[in-house]
């Protein structure tokens, strides 16, 4: 199945739809913790909902992603519209915050999950010639592969990652304040990493470990 070839019209195909699952699931996580925890913002502008045309951004949902398919970097990242938080609707603001943005991540980690477990009912289809199989099989591998690489990349602790919502509120509060001044950059410091090769650099390992974990446990030649 490795060897397998396919043009760039059926690669695009397969990865559409783990894409688009894999950022609109991740927001709705946020938004849905959130909400739990007192913030009912995402709710009221509607945007506790799985339908992707809420949350795409047309630079980080579908150019990104694109753009790197097609170079064949070997690396597929991409982001949506964030969903919207008022902190100050939270009882502790800092705590809540960083579980609110641990929320994205473990959605990515539950998604992979349910993708492998897909991935191997799939082989399964594929020795008894189940028509689809193959198909069904090249999108669960997408699948796990889109959203074990968003995971790892919205951990680092960058400002307006995730991991950097983590590290926030994680440090001492003097430590926090000066943290969060140069979360206004944190976009711009993402895109010059992202130029420069280091976040392939910093990420690859992990999700090549990862990726070699999922295959391992779940039984899949990947």
């Amino acid at each position: 199945m490795n060897n397998i070839q396919f043009s760039t019209v059926q690669m695009v195909s397969v990865w559409v739809l783990p894409v688009l699952f894999a950022i609109t699931v991740h927001e709705v996580a946020h938004g849905y913790v959130a909400y739990l925890l007192g913030d009912k913002t995402a709710r009221i502008l509607g945007r506790l909902t799985l339908n992707p045309i809420k949350h795409i951004d047309i630079v980080g949902t579908i150019i990104v992603p694109l753009v790197l398919l097609f170079l064949n970097t070997g690396m597929i990242i991409g982001w949506a519209k964030p969903v919207p938080i008022n902190s100050r609707n939270l009882n502790k603001p800092r705590r809540d915050m960083a579980l609110i943005a641990l929320a994205g991540p473990t959605a990515n980690l539950i998604m992979t999950i349910i993708w492998a477990s897909i991935a191997k009912i799939a082989t399964i289809l594929l020795a008894l010639n189940f028509p689809g199989a193959l198909a069904i099989y090249m999108m669960s591998v997408a699948g796990i592969s889109i959203n074990i690489m968003l995971m790892v990349l919205n951990l680092l602790p960058i400002p307006q990652l995730d991991g950097g919502h983590i590290i926030a509120g994680l440090l001492p509060r003097s430590i926090a304040i000066q943290y969060d001044r140069i979360a206004p950059y944190g976009f711009y410091i993402l895109l010059i990493l992202l130029a420069l090769g280091v976040i392939n650099i910093v990420m690859r390992p992990v999700v090549n470990f990862l990726f070699v974990l999922i295959s391992n446990v779940f039984g899949l030649s990947l």
